[in-house]
């Protein structure tokens, strides 16, 4: 069965199971409506809160990796320098010998 097919059968089933659940629900259909409607509002709320959580974790990474970012720059920078420096001396000294 391709992952379509059973996602549309997931769906099916979950359909049927909604649905027979709604039938033999011991409480009024405005009641369950309400208790519906407020229970997926407290699932956008919480969505939500969610959406801005992982979007302050990502803000606060970022801010990281572009601290790393430009410490590890400044350290390469450095570590060139020393090269160019040390390359220049043995060059220096090279010529001193000729």
């Amino acid at each position: 069965m391709s992952a379509k097919g059973i996602w549309i059968a997931f769906g099916l089933g979950v359909s049927a199971g909604a649905a027979v659940a709604l039938l033999y629900a011991p409480q009024s259909g405005v009641k369950t409506r309400r208790q519906l409607k407020r229970n997926i509002d407290d699932g956008v709320d919480y969505l939500e809160d969610a959406a801005g959580y992982l979007r302050e974790q990502a803000e606060y990474l970022s801010r990281e990796a572009q601290k790393t970012i430009k410490r590890a720059k400044g350290q390469v920078e450095d570590v060139v320098d020393k090269v160019t420096d040390a390359a220049s001396d043995a060059v220096k000294g090279v010529q001193s010998l000729m």
